[in-house]
């Protein structure tokens, strides 16, 4: 195996080694840059590695499917996993170390703490997944406590789980910079998601409605053609009348405090969930 400062991909399985190999670079004047991940990585995944590169940070890449923020009905024995083809990417993308423990490594013995993050949580996602933000919220705390970089790398389609986490590091006063990045889409504005996987050629298609909508909300709240619920009312409908399933939520919220807005008069994002078939989509978009 090698040394941590060697070029290359080290690949580490336990919490000792991965603070071995970051103190290695901290010993030779580097600063650490975590990409918390669940594998199945694609491009937007890449781009995190990237902006840690371009910040001037050594990329640690963590690949952990973690079961706690999966629901019952969820697809954790689903989720798709290809560790060699992820490796291969961070290879090429220049990252440094790969953090991929066992649930055993994560989660040893009884777990008695977790960490919850109230108020952001109340809405979105928070509602439809029970007990999920508590997962993320808990396993990210282990990730940055076992890394310790100087800053871990979040993409901005996961927006309301950014916040959870940029308010659980301030809350409890973490020592890390949590640096969001742009979401990354295909050429024709969907949003890169492992899940994307799942949809057939047939839904591929209608999925792309559900950007178009972001895209159309978010130009008619910003010059005020219509109030932030008749703009978002009228989105879910064609989204419904474009062949999605279900319509969970689509809606403009503050982006920080993500309460519903009526009027968006600062920051704010258009924010949606929706199903087609057996596939989940999340987006959203800055106003």
């Amino acid at each position: 195996m090698n040394t941590s400062t060697e070029p290359g991909l080290l690949v580490v399985r336990t919490v000792a080694d991965l603070r071995r190999a970051v103190a290695g670079f901290r010993k030779a004047g580097r600063t650490i840059g975590l990409v918390p991940t669940m594998g199945a990585l694609h491009e937007g995944h890449v781009s995190l590695v990237k902006g840690a590169l371009e910040r001037g940070d050594v990329p640690v890449t963590s690949i952990f499917v973690n079961p706690t923020q999966f629901g019952p009905k969820e697809d954790f024995s689903a989720y798709p996993r290809d560790e060699e083809g992820d490796f291969a990417k961070l290879r090429e993308a220049d990252c440094r170390i790969v953090f991929a423990p066992t649930k055993e490594e994560m989660y040893p013995g009884e777990q008695l703490t977790t960490v919850t993050v109230a108020g952001i949580t109340d809405g979105l996602c928070g509602p439809l997944r029970p007990g999920h933000f508590q997962g993320v919220a808990t396993v990210v705390s282990k990730l940055l406590l076992m890394a310790m970089p100087d800053r871990a790398y979040f993409g901005e389609k996961d927006y309301q789980q950014l916040q959870v986490i940029k308010r659980m590091v301030r809350d409890l006063a973490m020592p890390f910079e949590i640096v969001g990045m742009p979401t990354v889409r295909e050429n024709d504005g969907l949003a890169m998601s492992s899940r994307n996987r799942y949809l057939s050629a047939e839904e591929r298609t209608k999925a792309l409605g559900m950007y178009k909508q972001l895209v159309t909300v978010a130009d008619a709240v910003r010059d005020g053609t219509k109030s932030c619920a008749e703009a978002s009312a009228a989105a879910s409908q064609a989204l419904r009348d474009g062949g999605f399933d279900i319509v969970e939520y689509f809606t403009v919220v503050d982006a920080e405090s993500l309460r519903p807005l009526e009027r968006v008069a600062g920051p704010a994002r258009v924010i949606a969930a929706a199903r087609l078939g057996r596939t989940r989509l999340i987006d959203n978009l800055a106003v």
